[in-house]
């Protein structure tokens, strides 16, 4: 049970992480990056916006691997 919930909530976090920063409603007016103009030029970069999509497919990649790996055992 601990392997579900815990490749689960990779999963979860990882696809909202690849997801966030594509959204307009969270990425683009988030109160953040509108109280700092100068994050706010940085982080609408499209490099960042990669990077952290990255980063969320690198938690999915590693809740997959612990799911195959585990279930090997």
């Amino acid at each position: 049970m601990e392997l579900f919930l815990r490749v689960m909530l990779r999963m979860y976090i990882g696809l909202a992480v690849c997801y966030a920063p594509w959204s307009h409603t969270f990425w683009d007016q988030n109160p953040i990056f509108l109280q700092f103009p100068s994050l706010s030029i940085f982080v609408t970069n499209g490099a960042v916006r990669g990077l952290v999509s990255g980063l969320g497919l690198l938690n999915l990649w590693i809740a997959l691997q612990d799911a195959i790996r585990h279930r090997d055992a």
